[in-house]
């Protein structure tokens, strides 16, 4: 390419601090530019990032120093701007989920190939070497075949410490589509894409209270259900086990557990990078933890952008790959419509299981 990967960035809310304390430290990635909807934050962030400049929504996607848009936006507006940045000819990355439905994430699929350009999405916490390391360990046949997984992530609820947190209980939100991505593209990292759900929800609250900030106490409704469970099969035969709740106060659930023909595989928490991952086996006697053999150590959010521009130089696929996102929307979406029906209901997008991050790469 010539020179660092120029980005973009839309969006300065509170997960901003977290891709820019990333990007800061890898020299092959540059912010050039930031535009928000409050010209006070994204002056902020731009700060931060030796020449960036706080632009316009309109100038950032015509800037020529701005190589890819990095959509930080709330999930109602990730199709729109990724869809006008490619529409620049920019590549583009968003947080996750790609879009808030699975027909606005097919066309974002369709205009980046018609236009040429990369389109990549988190988490990219699965390149950690937490689910590296525990994809290592069940490729290389640790376990056996595995046949079955759990997958359990369990909250009170976001508005405890967000001081804006309505958008997670409105369409678009909700434990599904805001930490599903993380859980369900960890299962397509170690198990492979999903041919089936069938899924069934609740909302066992009406209203919730803004728990912290400046709004503390006020009330508001509850649009969308809070508990969501499932099972999933995987084209490989595997059947997963999922809850995404934000009504579970406590809980010794695992994350993920993996369970194969010869053991056990307990994969840390997906909404990090790392995490200790354990193996049980009868030959082992018990748990041992299994030392870091894969994946980006020392990674933070935005580590995918770092193997996006790589993947540039080097011509080869990312592996942040946008078919894994809106797969993963799709299947998210399934649930949705089989808690509703009440039937199973099969998945109809595909995707390509990414490559792995082998050897381990530190940062």
């Amino acid at each position: 390419m010539g020179g660092p990967l120029r980005i973009g960035v839309v969006g300065a809310g509170k997960i901003s601090a977290q891709y820019s304390a990333t990007l800061s430290r890898l020299p092959t990635l540059a912010v050039t530019a930031v535009a928000d909807l409050d010209p006070a934050r994204a002056g902020a962030l731009a700060a931060r990032h030796d020449g960036a400049r706080a632009l316009p929504l309109t100038e950032l996607y015509a800037a020529d120093e701005v190589d890819l848009v990095l959509n930080l936006t709330t999930p109602a507006e990730h199709a729109a701007v990724a869809l006008a940045g490619i529409a620049a000819g920019k590549h583009v990355y968003g947080e996750k989920p790609l879009a808030a439905t699975s027909a606005d994430g097919r066309t974002i699929v369709d205009a980046a190939a018609v236009a040429g350009v990369r389109a990549a999405c988190a988490p990219d916490t699965v390149l950690g070497t937490g689910v590296q390391t525990a994809r290592a360990a069940l490729d290389d046949g640790a376990i056996g075949a595995p046949h079955a997984a759990t997958a359990f992530m369990t909250t009170p609820g976001h508005e405890r410490w967000h001081p804006d947190p309505e958008f997670y209980y409105r369409p678009g939100g909700g434990p599904l589509l805001d930490m599903g991505p993380y859980y369900l593209t960890a299962l397509v990292h170690l198990l492979g894409p999903v041919r089936r759900v069938i899924g069934m929800s609740s909302r066992p609250s009406a209203q919730r209270v803004i728990g912290d900030g400046p709004r503390a106490g006020i009330a508001f409704d509850v649009e969308i259900d809070t508990h969501v469970t499932g099972v999933l099969e995987h084209h490989g035969g595997a059947l997963t086990t999922m809850v995404m709740s934000f009504d579970t106060w406590a809980t010794h659930l695992p994350s993920i557990e993996v369970y194969g023909a010869h053991g056990t595989l307990s994969v840390p928490d997906p909404n990090y990078f790392d995490g200790d991952v354990r193996l049980s086996t009868q030959e082992a006697g018990g748990w041992i933890v299994l030392p870091p053999s894969a994946g980006y150590a020392g990674a933070g959010r935005g580590v995918g952008l770092l193997d996006l521009s790589e993947a540039l130089a080097g011509e080869r696929p990312h592996r942040a790959a946008v078919d894994v996102a809106l797969h993963v929307l799709d299947v998210m979406e399934s649930m949705e419509t089989s808690a509703r029906a009440g039937t199973a209901v099969t998945v109809s997008t595909p995707c390509r299981r990414p490559d792995p991050v082998a050897p381990l790469i530190s940062l």
